[in-house]
């Protein structure tokens, strides 16, 4: 089987060099080269060890014009990567797009149109849909092994240099914009369009970056059945103590299922059930998580992405779902009414 030539456009988006390591690795990517339309930018990573040894193209015509990349990895600034991929989609490539996909919600739909017209696939880089803990809380929420949900929560928090809060406060929403994908792409996947939407979005952290949005909080609720009156609380500071405590929880009326801290790597489910599933019985059961590594997501997200390519899989999220997810986070940041 021969390789799929890949390249990756842009490299300031936080898991730029992860995607980078991963097509490297992998047996069937070919790894055409990077293009940074940053000319500084590209003279640093020279010096950076994760850069070693990679072709950069010249021109955004170089790496567009070429008929042999047939994907590309998005992996721009956040106010860079939605124009970027859509000028891959316009000259035809599949995307291994990173996560947010922009403030312009016009332009996001434009493209994603563009390119189920042509049967292109935009893959989101949302790597938790690949991680175990939340994987089997997803299957059992859906499935309706823990009965009708009423309540999920979510908290992932982080720690940012006053660097890194400068780079995304020209976001509205500030750390939400940045991080609350994630938690939303499990949210909607489970429970569906939000019928209302409700921010807190403050900035308490002194004057480190003045008016950056560093601590959120948003509640989404859910009419449809069958999770009548369901809650979705997502809470994001910018500011907690190293190591975060991130975790998050599913609750329904015959179990709930709890992806304990930390995230990264996982190590237990907290599963409590008033009816048997999959094997475990009536009560309460610590479910052990296969280690994994942020690389290791990397590379299932790729894994996926190939499979859809070659046509020996469907895509596991659906452009219904990658379009719900965006409009759910620009809701919350005000975006959106």
């Amino acid at each position: 089987m021969s390789p799929i030539r890949m390249a990756q456009y842009g490299t300031k988006h936080g898991h730029a060099a992860g995607k980078l390591s991963a097509m490297q690795r992998h047996p069937e990517v070919e790894l055409a080269g990077v293009f940074e339309p940053d000319i500084e930018r590209r003279r640093q990573l020279q010096y950076d060890e994760r850069w070693q040894g990679v072709f950069w193209f010249e021109s955004e015509e170089q790496l567009l014009g070429d008929p042999s990349i047939v994907a590309v990895a998005s992996e721009g600034l956040n106010a860079e990567s939605l124009p970027q991929t859509q000028a891959l989609v316009a000259a035809g490539k599949h995307v291994w797009y990173d996560k947010p996909a922009g403030e312009d919600w016009p332009l996001w739909q434009t493209v994603v149109a563009d390119a189920r017209r042509q049967g292109l696939y935009i893959q989101m880089g949302y790597m938790f849909r690949y991680h175990e803990g939340f994987a089997r809380i997803a299957n059992w929420a859906r499935s309706g092994a823990l009965g009708d949900l009423f309540a999920i929560r979510a908290h992932m928090s982080t720690h940012l240099t006053p660097d890194a809060r400068r780079v995304i406060a020209v976001h509205r929403g500030g750390i939400y914009y940045d991080l609350a994908g994630h938690m939303l792409d499990q949210i909607v996947w489970i429970l569906g369009r939000p019928e209302r939407v409700t921010s807190i979005l403050r900035h308490d952290d002194g004057d480190v970056v003045p008016g950056f949005v560093d601590n959120s909080l948003v509640i989404h609720e859910f009419a449809t059945a069958p999770n009548r009156g369901a809650i979705a609380v997502v809470d994001i500071a910018a500011m907690e103590p190293r190591p975060m405590a991130r975790r998050y929880e599913v609750y329904g009326t015959r179990g709930s299922a709890i992806l304990l801290e930390p995230f990264e790597p996982a190590k237990q489910i907290r599963l409590c059930l008033e009816e048997p599933i999959d094997g475990y019985s009536i009560g309460v059961h610590q479910v052990p998580v296969a280690h994994q590594s942020r690389q290791d997501l990397y590379d299932l997200e790729l894994d996926a992405f190939l499979r859809v390519l070659r046509g020996e899989q469907a895509p596991d999220r659906p452009p219904e779902h990658e379009l719900l997810v965006q409009e759910t986070l620009l809701r919350g940041t005000g975006v959106l009414s």
